[in-house]
Formats: structure tokens, C-alpha cells, sequence
């Protein structure tokens, strides 16, 4: 497994150029930084810069994309823009549903209009979690927080108004920008002789670079080459949070036996954790697209690559 180098523009291919929303988050940022080193022409918002509940904004926004794109060119708008506080969720749903599904709705209509592609980023909480395998992309939904089922009812409102669209659900994502369960680990093995962290929830670290790489290189590919609907993409393998809370203890030099498992019953939340989360990449590959690699593998880059965002002063 590898990660995928973001498509340059080539000789005889339509050039593409990208809007990206969310542009300030840990997702977002990496989109933005690596489609600019690739040769794209990028136009990034903030919320602070485009609320996309606001159809009339976001019909602005689009439209000026759409009217710049050079002659011949295609426009791929790429939506990291989401509310992902999921135990707030819980006691503000009218928020979470209006960013979530009428924000995502908004898009699409608006990308849709203007012949504009779209690649919308969605999660593994629209599962209920009970499975024992990786979830297929047709397997069952059945979210159990405020927060996966705003994001399903983006994903369905997203296809519904664009089906040419494609949804690409992740999960357990953590980069470098914002705050993420690597830099929670990193401030707490500094701070505290030991800790305790969950060990009966499964799922799959993904590098926020390594996701940003994958969803430029299916922005990038022609259009229809990849016919719209749902993908998973997250890093490869599995672990539990408290695996991966010892790896990056590992990673920093310290004592993984210092973290110790607990189940979720000994630490309640507001807001249901799905207690197994694999998404499944056999979609993603099928489609000829480049699977991630093992999420050890992209955690060890990460804090490499970046001192001074994962390891404390």
C-alpha cells in the first residue's frame, strides 16, 4: 500500500482546478497545501469565508469558480466542510443538520448547476457499528448519534442533487492542523505518569495527508472515469484507541505499557461511539484508485514529519 502523489496537469488532459471548503481544518489545509505543490489552481475557503448554509453565498462562490475556470478546464469542488463536534451534536442538532445536510445540499445543487464535479467527505458514524467485518460501501446504515445521521442525511442530500457526485466516507482522522485524539496522546504522555483509554472500539487511524493525497487523486482523474456514488478511504489496517494511543506513545520515545485499556462503559460520552468502524477499501481499489498505507506506517511519517505540531515543547 502507498499513498498517491496528487495529479499534475498534463499535456492533452482538461486542466483541473479545485474550490475547497473547509479549507482551515486539518483535512482541509492538507488539500489545500498539497493540490497548490501539485500545480492546481486552488480556491480555498474558511467557514469565517463562506458559510455554506447559505445557498445565496455559496451560489456566489460557485459561480465566480465556475466563470474563472480557463477555456477547456474542469472545476472540482471538495467539501471538507462539516460539523464534527459529535458530542455537541447531541444538544444542537438543528446546527449540525443545517452544516451537515443543508450546507452539503447547498453544494451540490449549486456544483451541479454550473456542471461543476464534487467530492464530499463523510464518516464512518453513519454505520451503527455492529459489525464484525469491514463495512462495504452498500453495506446497512444505521447511525446512533445526531452526528452520523446529519452527515448520512448530507450524504443522501448530496446525491440526490448531484449524482454524478462522489461521496468519500473516512475516519479516525488526525493531522497536523486542529486538534486530534495524536495530540491529545502526545500533551497526556508528557503530563501524566499513565493513562487509560478505550479498548473495545475498532476502526482505522487515517493521516489526514495521506486522505488528502487520495481524495486530489480522485478530484484529478477524468471526468466519469470513476462513476459517482460512495467510497471509503481510510488508512490501512485497524487498531483499537488504546492500540493507537500506545503506538503514538511508542512513536514519542515513551512507554506504551503506560496506557492502560478500559472499555467504553468505564468512560461515557454524551454522544454513542460505533464500537467497530473498518471501512472496507474495495470500492476505492476497484476503481483503480491508490489505497492508503498501513495507518503505523503513516502515524510513524506524521510525527516525523512534523515535530513540532505532534510533540510537545
Amino acid at each position: 500500500m502507498s499513498v498517491p502523489a496528487p495529479s499534475s496537469p498534463s499535456a492533452g488532459s482538461a486542466p483541473v482546478s479545485l474550490l475547497v471548503t473547509g479549507a482551515r481544518g486539518q483535512l482541509g489545509s492538507d488539500l489545500v497545501l498539497q493540490a497548490s505543490g501539485a500545480g492546481l489552481a486552488v480556491v480555498a475557503f474558511g467557514s469565517a469565508d463562506l458559510d455554506i448554509t447559505d445557498a445565496a453565498a455559496v451560489d456566489a462562490a460557485l459561480g465566480a469558480f465556475a466563470d474563472g475556470l480557463p477555456a477547456g478546464g474542469r472545476g472540482v469542488v471538495v467539501n471538507a466542510a462539516a460539523y464534527t463536534a459529535v458530542d455537541n451534536a447531541e444538544d444542537d442538532s438543528e446546527r449540525a443538520y443545517r452544516v451537515n445536510e443543508t450546507g452539503s445540499a447547498n453544494l451540490a445543487r449549486s456544483a451541479a448547476a454550473r456542471g461543476l464535479g464534487l467530492v464530499h467527505v463523510s464518516t464512518d458514524y453513519v454505520f451503527p457499528g455492529d459489525a464484525t467485518t469491514p463495512y462495504e460501501v452498500d453495506a446497512p446504515t444505521g447511525p446512533r448519534s445526531v452526528y452520523g445521521a446529519s452527515k448520512l442525511a448530507g450524504e443522501k442530500a448530496v446525491l440526490a442533487a448531484h449524482p454524478d457526485a462522489h461521496v468519500v466516507r473516512t475516519a479516525w482522522v488526525y493531522g497536523a492542523a486542529g486538534n486530534n485524539f495524536v495530540k491529545t496522546m502526545a500533551r497526556l504522555e508528557a503530563a501524566r505518569p499513565n493513562i487509560s483509554v478505550v479498548d473495545d472500539q475498532v476502526g482505522s487511524p487515517t493521516y489526514s495527508a495521506d486522505l488528502a493525497a487520495g481524495l486530489l487523486e480522485l478530484a484529478t482523474r477524468p471526468a466519469g472515469t470513476v462513476p459517482g456514488g460512495v467510497l471509503h478511504l481510510t488508512g490501512g489496517g485497524h487498531t483499537t484507541w488504546c492500540g493507537f494511543a500506545r503506538a503514538v506513545f511508542a512513536e514519542l520515545g515513551a512507554d506504551p505499557t503506560r496506557v492502560g485499556a478500559i472499555a467504553s462503559a468505564d468512560y461515557p460520552q454524551k454522544a454513542h461511539r460505533p464500537a467497530y468502524s473498518v471501512l472496507s477499501p474495495a470500492a476505492w481499489t476497484a476503481a483503480g484508485l491508490t489505497p492508503l498505507r498501513p495507518w503505523d506506517a503513516a502515524l510513524s511519517v506524521a510525527l516525523a514529519e512534523h515535530p513540532a505540531a505532534f510533540r510537545p515543547a
